[in-house]
């Protein structure tokens, strides 16, 4: 054959492959639209992960939206969770405030056939598909340990947590577990901040005013260690009465480099907001071929629960994290 003849036929090859190649349907519907609903929206915790959200929607090239109260607000969130189901969307991720609020709905999101997945926070008793997040038993045994370090096995301990939140409570189940091995370790004081450090810092205030005899400071949730360390520093008690706080926000890391906060049991809110996305992606699209449809299957086709793991931030590896964070914020794009 011809070189020219040759050419041509490579020529023609490739048109028709390209050709065939456009007439293929996307693997993703210009329509598929997932949205995360959670509580507290604007706390640094829950915009680490909007990022991962963000990133992997922009990744599986679909619409993302992210949605909550910027308060503590359950039923407020719950409303938001509501509509959001009635928006018919590819599916949903959750953090569930209150698991007993949200059975219910999310039970009927998931009959209606819109996967629903819980992160962070679980809601055990209703259908929904899996739970990505910390173990937060295991997390609240690390809290515990720490502490109980600090104090050299001995101390009254306030304990700053919202009751009656399911991850919370799980959590402080693991400080208890972490401190029945230690005697002389007692939780004096529960004190609810309702996820303001406000709060937090209005009730250490007035049993540091009372006089009351505090040896350590011990936050379950992320407002109440910015919310003690202000206290504390305030009073030149700053690296007097260790504080374990609980992940990765900025006032937090702050407070460790100005050593006011001994340590913070940081959790991976990127990794479940990313992660959860590609699970509820997989759901809409069948991806797991164990059964022919998840909807219809006998069980789910993915893990039941996906533990994301922990890391204990403290002055050895403050600034590994610091960076890690500044690199998030220099490579965020808006949302699709």
């Amino acid at each position: 054959m011809p070189r020219y003849t040759t050419k041509l036929f490579h020529l023609a090859l490739l048109a028709l492959i390209a050709g065939l190649a456009s007439c293929q349907k996307p693997f993703h519907e210009e329509t598929e639209r997932y949205i995360f609903v959670t509580v507290n929206i604007n706390l640094p915790y829950w915009q680490e992960a909007k990022a991962g959200f963000m990133d992997e929607a922009r990744g599986l090239g679909v619409k993302a939206e992210f949605i909550g109260p910027d308060s503590y607000s359950p039923q407020e969130e719950l409303d938001l969770f509501q509509k959001a189901v009635g928006k018919n969307p590819s599916g949903i991720l959750v953090s569930a405030a209150r698991p007993d609020l949200f059975k219910d709905a999310i039970d009927a999101a998931v009959k209606a056939g819109i996967p629903v997945i819980c992160v962070d926070s679980d809601a055990p008793e209703s259908h929904r598909i899996l739970f990505i997040g910390t173990d937060n038993h295991q997390a609240g045994m690390e809290s515990g340990r720490r502490m109980a370090d600090l104090l050299h096995g001995d101390g009254r301990v306030i304990l700053i947590t919202i009751p009656g939140q399911e991850n919370l409570d799980e959590r402080v189940r693991g400080v208890n577990e972490a401190f029945a091995k230690y005697p002389g370790i007692k939780i004096t004081q529960t004190l609810d901040d309702k996820g303001d450090p406000r709060s937090a810092n209005d009730q250490i205030s007035a049993l540091l005013d009372k006089k009351e005899k505090i040896d350590g400071i011990l936050c379950v949730e992320a407002s109440g260690g910015p919310g003690a360390a202000e206290v504390l520093h305030r009073v030149n008690l700053g690296g007097k009465i260790p504080i374990v706080a609980m992940d990765k926000n900025p006032e937090t890391l702050d407070f460790i480099q100005e050593g006011v906060v001994s340590a913070t049991i940081g959790q991976k809110p990127y990794t479940m907001a990313f992660y959860g996305l590609r699970f509820l992606d997989d759901l809409h699209h069948n991806i797991v071929h164990e059964f022919k449809d998840w909807r219809t299957a006998p069980a789910s086709p993915l893990p039941a629960r996906v533990d994301t793991g922990t890391s204990t931030v403290d002055a050895s590896n403050l600034q590994a994290f610091r960076a890690a964070a500044a690199t998030r914020a220099q490579t965020a794009q808006p949302a699709p």
